[in-house]
């Protein structure tokens, strides 16, 4: 014990004695967070990171993944198992889902350390509940020493004291509930270690765990405990990939596999695809006079040629109205991942065609048949700021966001061949369920065609239909809930029964009643387990960082085979919602109102988007139904992540990889699944949006 804390005293005393920076990113622990080998270390991956980890050794296998929510905090959510938790006579493994927060109180100097505090599953069970305070600080490039002290698991070996009190319990119930009254109460132990960097490929590890392992080593004995001391190596690929193979306890042998995804450093290193045009002079463009009249030959001619040349970006000309000075032209962009670059990708046309009196472009970009936002670009501020030093900040400044308001004008030329029109596919799908104690990944491959009748501008008719091929998700768990009404916790009924199934089958009417206001009618069979009628009503100013929003919806519960049959359970059920941009990528969501099983509550949800598309948040629903008639877990939460393929494959593609993680799915704060919500339809192209992707206006 005299010599353990002799070594950390001296690391402590070199941490905060030393000036150098390393040059070195923060590596991840076998926990999946910024660390040594089991034990945290105070630094932080890069702003924005998204990471996920796979580490093992013994009976204990991790998965975590974990976001850097700004440069100072992360979270990271886990699911753990450990085999052989049960009796002697009745082995059996051990599934946990936990939450981590990090937050970094200083960051690295000339003389000051990297200095971070933990909460290690802070809102799971408890099993591997604990919290932390630990210094990192960097002896040149190449060294990096850890000194820390650990509450609760990592206070359990070699414990110093018990500063803040006792701990009154380890484990609780269902989970799912802040055990504020534990944080820094127990035992507190000292931990620490060392980092050498051999190269930018390879790093030497080795730590004092302060981690005893009390139910695994002792109680349960899934191995042997011998010694504190752990130690390894690591590998990093070019792809930013990392391999960690590990000495552990003295007992074991461990690894860790990682993968990192900087939202700020494309995997591809950009996008190929066709480049803009050149901004064409209006000196060069045929000349009218401001008297001129445009008639209908002149404005069939002029829509035909700007759509031939948009068509190679995937962009569609809803409708074309022009006079001697202005043209305004609506389009609806279906390829291109960035709604500046379609803008400017359209101005551009629009100077290469029109007449050289067009001095004025109008663009209105178009979803779901109705008006987002009208940019407004002077053609003279293309002619000129093509070539400048700052052309996206000038040109910016120079151009105006408007609100669209109503029809294009009577005289305006639609689109040809746009109404009606039917459009129809055959692609693959997968469908996950996760988090299954006796199956924690199951999915199902197969095939969803889909088809969708444009009948007039804002009038719809899609559905969807789904043959699954090859899959592993049974319907062995059935569903144990105690609540009045089971709305969401059979949904593995509806993946056994439901092959092949109708999944969508709806009439859609979006409507823009004046500049601020959109409208949304959806009926029919709306999501694999309901069908009925949803509406909704937005309140949005395309100048404004706030919005709001009214949604009413009507359904029943449909059969498990997803026919055309319904079940008797009936819902009613909406939500008032308040949206704010919190600027910086940060968006906010309010949802308060009546869930599908009758229970009443509120919804809080926090995204942070990045310029590629890349968007990651977390959820949280209180409601009127308590913690033991929600049954494991104790509330609804979770992680959503979308991540645009355009970044991944290099290539413009407008179609994103999304996926929810839910901890457990339950009945309580359950909400309806509609399709194409007006807040997320119109989002992009609000002034905000544009505001911060603007830089490629000119790509």
């Amino acid at each position: 014990m005299t010599f353990y804390k002799t070594v950390f005293c001296f690391a402590l005393g070199a941490i905060t004695a030393q000036p150098a920076v390393a040059e070195t990113p923060a590596s991840l622990s076998m926990n999946g967070v910024s660390g040594l080998i089991d034990m945290p270390s105070a630094e932080q991956q890069s702003d924005g990171t998204l990471s996920i980890a796979r580490s093992a050794f013994g009976p204990t296998a991790r998965t975590t993944l974990s976001f850097q929510i700004t440069p100072r905090l992360s979270g990271s959510f886990r699911y753990s198992s450990i085999k052989n938790w049960g009796s002697s006579t009745a082995p059996s493994t051990l599934f946990d889902r936990s939450f981590d927060l990090r937050y970094q109180l200083l960051t690295e100097g000339r003389y000051l350390p990297n200095l971070t505090i933990g909460m290690q599953d802070f809102i799971g069970t408890g099993v591997f509940s604990g919290e932390y305070v630990v210094a990192t600080k960097s002896l040149g490039p190449k060294l990096k020493l850890t000194a820390g002290l650990g509450w609760g698991r990592l206070g359990s070996y070699n414990a110093i004291g018990a500063p803040f009190g006792a701990r009154s319990r380890v484990a609780v119930g269902l989970g799912g509930n802040l055990r504020t009254g534990e944080w820094f109460k127990g035992d507190v132990a000292p931990f620490g270690g060392i980092e050498y960097v051999v190269s930018d490929k390879i790093s030497l590890k080795a730590e004092y765990s302060s981690d005893i392992y009390r139910v695994e080593s002792g109680l349960r004995k899934t191995f042997d405990r011998k010694t504190p001391i752990n130690f390894g190596a690591e590998y990093r690929t070019k792809t930013g990939a990392k391999l960690g193979l590990y000495s552990l306890y003295g007992d074991k042998i461990g690894f860790t596999l990682s993968f990192q995804l900087d939202p700020f450093r494309s995997p591809t290193g950009g996008q190929a695809g066709p480049g803009p045009l050149p901004v064409r002079p209006s000196s060069a463009a045929q000349g009218w006079s401001d008297a001129t009249v445009v008639t209908a030959f002149d404005l069939t001619r002029l829509r035909d040629q700007t759509q031939a040349i948009l068509a190679k970006d995937g962009i569609v000309i809803e409708a074309l109205a022009v006079t001697a000075t202005t043209a305004e032209i609506r389009i609806r962009n279906t390829q291109i991942d960035n709604a500046p670059q379609a803008i400017g990708r359209s101005a551009r046309a629009l100077a290469t065609v029109m007449p050289a009196s067009v001095r004025s472009f109008e663009i209105v970009p178009v979803k779901q048949g109705i008006g987002l936002s009208k940019v407004v670009i002077a053609r003279s501020d293309l002619e000129d700021l093509q070539f400048d030093a700052d052309q996206a900040a000038q040109s910016r400044a120079r151009a105006q966001i408007l609100p669209a308001l109503g029809p294009m004008p009577a005289e305006a030329l639609r689109g040809q061949g746009l109404y009606p029109k039917l459009n129809y596919g055959l692609a693959p799908y997968v469908a996950t369920s996760l988090f299954d104690p006796n199956a924690p990944l199951q999915a199902d491959l197969g095939l969803r065609f889909s088809a969708r009748y444009d009948i007039a501008p804002g009038l719809f008719l899609s559905g969807a239909l789904t043959k699954k091929l090859a899959g592993t998700i049974d319907s062995k768990r059935l569903s144990n809930s105690i609540a009045r009404h089971k709305v969401r916790s059979d949904a593995a009924l509806y993946a056994t029964q439901g092959d092949p199934a109708l999944e969508t089958l709806t009439l859609a009417w979006y409507a823009k009643p004046s500049g601020s206001l959109y409208t949304r009618v959806t009926a029919g069979y709306l999501e694999a387990m309901y069908a009925g009628l949803s509406t909704e009503l937005l309140w949005q100013q395309v100048n404004k960082p706030y919005a709001l929003g009214l949604e009413l919806n009507y359904v029943k519960q449909r059969d498990f085979d997803q026919r055309f049959g319904l079940q008797s359970y009936s819902s009613l059920n909406g939500h008032i919602s308040g949206y704010y941009d919190l600027r910086n990528g940060f968006q906010a969501q309010l949802d308060v109102g009546r869930y599908l099983a009758g229970d009443v509550g509120a919804t809080l949800s926090l995204d942070r988007e990045f310029a590629n598309g890349m968007r990651v948040g977390a959820f949280v629903t209180k409601t009127s139904m308590s913690a033991k008639e929600f049954g494991e877990g104790s509330f609804d939460k979770g992680i959503r992540i979308d991540l645009p393929l355009a970044w991944f494959l290099g290539r413009p593609t407008q179609k994103v990889a999304g996926m929810v993680l839910r901890p457990i799915t339950r009945d309580g704060g359950a909400k309806l699944r509609v399709n194409n919500r007006l807040y997320e339809t119109i989002r992009s192209n609000q002034q905000s949006k544009l505001d911060a992707a603007w830089g490629r206006f000119w790509k």
